[in-house]
């Protein structure tokens, strides 16, 4: 079974930037619609970026609240999927998850973005 597993996060200032990465178990990741996620204290987790196989044209979907300011990538090489995250902002802090569009991988552990001064 695919095993995801993220990195990248840590502590920001508001303005900062992050690059988060997605590492998928088999090859199977670069056949799907990949999304990452987040999920802050008290909320519900959330679908922020979504991207469509690179036979598919590679296709992405922001949520109009990180519009502008994060872009999803995927390299299918290394198996991954990216989120580059520039002007954060203390809203954005949060535990950030990979999974399918439709989340039906096992969650990893995530990472954990915090903004703040």
């Amino acid at each position: 079974q695919v095993q995801l597993v993220e990195s990248g996060g840590g502590l920001v200032q508001p303005g900062g930037s992050l690059r988060l990465s997605c590492a998928g178990s088999g090859s199977v990741l670069n056949l799907l619609n990949m999304g990452w996620y987040r999920q802050a204290p008290g909320k519900q987790r959330e679908l922020v970026a979504s991207i469509s196989p690179i036979p598919s044209g590679g296709s992405t979907t922001i949520a109009n609240s990180v519009k502008g300011r994060f872009t999803i990538s995927r390299d299918n090489a290394k198996n991954s999927v990216y989120l580059q995250m520039n002007s954060l902002q203390p809203e954005d802090t949060a535990v950030y998850y990979c999974n399918t569009a439709r989340r039906t991988l096992p969650w990893g552990q995530g990472t954990q973005v915090t903004v703040s001064s």
